[in-house]
């Protein structure tokens, strides 16, 4: 298999993984507080992680100070992440959160540009600019302004935008597992902090089950999303990030009833669009070089 499409496969099973999990969370959101959910969640995913990383002998730290520093901002910025996009996934419709995280690829780019000094033409500049302006019509304006859940949705945009491009500065030496132990285990025990303050409810079998799923399921996520950056070339696997949308569209009409307007839907299509010109230009850059 090559390392394209390792890294495609990887990017494809990260999507499904995350957003399943979003769904089976924001479902289970709906009876117990919040920070209970990503706790008892994260709990039983750092468990899974710990005895995975130990059966694959890939629990040590022997790599540079330099990266070791560049796993504690990453935890920071995946905690930031996941405050954000939760809250907003409790209050906005599935495929309208998944929508506005469709303008990663475009914010990545961005970034590089900006910390990385990586040359982006004029083109690329005029698409991430399209691509805002359909992120724009997903988190609209309402009578009162933009909601604060559409804006919170927008920082983990930016927060999921700092964990990527960290993750690109790792050396080879970081094992992937050690950067999801360390991910789960500061969310964790984040959130159980919190929810002392939050509060705890009585949780059903039913809660139970779907919460030991999301934990499954979000243990996928964080380690492919790892390894799907480590892996390949970012201009073919990064279009195969839209496939979570696909996802979330299915699922929020299946399980929510949930289907998103035309206008969000416009938004949506701009995002994902102007992100694969972005790719492709990307690529077509490369092959000149």
């Amino acid at each position: 298999m090559t390392p394209n499409l390792r890294g495609a496969l990887l990017m494809m099973g990260s999507m499904a993984a995350f957003t399943v999990n979003d769904t089976l969370v924001k479902v289970v959101g709906q009876d117990m507080p919040l920070f209970q959910l990503v706790a008892t969640r994260g709990a039983l995913a750092t468990i899974l992680v710990f005895f995975l990383a130990r059966h694959l002998g890939a629990l040590h730290l022997d790599f540079s100070r330099h990266d070791k520093w560049l796993v504690v901002f990453r935890c920071l910025a995946e905690l930031s992440a996941t405050f954000f996009f939760l809250t907003a996934l409790m209050h906005m419709p599935l495929a309208n959160v998944t929508a506005v995280l469709q303008a990663l690829p475009l914010t990545v780019t961005l970034g590089a540009a900006l910390f990385f000094q990586e040359k982006i033409g004029w083109r690329r500049i005029v698409a991430i600019a399209m691509g805002f302006v359909g992120m724009l019509l997903i988190v609209r304006p309402g009578p009162d302004g933009f909601s604060i859940y559409a804006i919170y949705a927008l920082i983990a945009v930016a927060s999921v935008t700092a964990r990527d491009l960290i993750t690109r500065r790792m050396s080879a030496e970081v094992p992937s597992m050690v950067v999801t132990l360390a991910t789960s285990l500061s969310i964790t025990t984040v959130a159980t902090i919190v929810s002392i303050f939050e509060g705890w409810v009585p949780v059903s079998t039913e809660s139970g089950a779907m919460v030991a799923s999301a934990a499954v399921f979000v243990l996928m996520g964080y380690l492919f999303s790892v390894m799907v950056m480590r892996v390949g070339e970012v201009g073919f696997i990064a279009p195969f990030r839209y496939s979570s949308l696909l996802w979330a569209l299915g699922l929020g009409w299946a399980v929510f009833g949930d289907w998103p307007d035309s206008i969000t839907l416009m938004g949506a299509a701009l995002v994902v669009g102007a992100g694969m010109f972005t790719l492709f230009r990307e690529r077509s850059r490369q092959a000149e070089d």
